[in-house]
């Protein structure tokens, strides 16, 4: 699988680099059928401090599966992003037939 981390008008953050890398390739591992992953990390103004904002867009055999998560912090982000995700996987992964 491919990762493709951007940072949208912020600092690059090695150590939130190697944390994606990390929860995606153990994504990766379970569903192999994951051909890229694009992720977006985000600052959005919003008052009440829930101002981080992670988006993944997954390619895979099919439609693009696609999630976001708005949270306090980046790596809570990032986790409830690739939590929507594994959901949307395990569905997808249900339509699959063997043949």
């Amino acid at each position: 699988m491919d990762i493709s981390i951007q940072y949208v008008k912020m600092p690059v953050s090695e150590t939130l680099t190697e944390y994606t890398e990390n929860k995606l390739q153990k994504l990766g591992k379970k569903y192999d059928w994951i051909i890229n992953a694009d992720i977006y990390f985000k600052i959005d103004k919003d008052p009440a401090k829930v101002d981080k904002i992670c988006e993944i867009e997954l390619s895979l055999p099919g439609p693009r599966i696609f999630a976001s998560s708005k949270e306090k912090n980046f790596e809570l982000a990032v986790k409830g992003t690739i939590s929507d995700l594994e959901k949307q996987l395990k569905k997808r992964k249900a339509t699959f037939h063997p043949y």
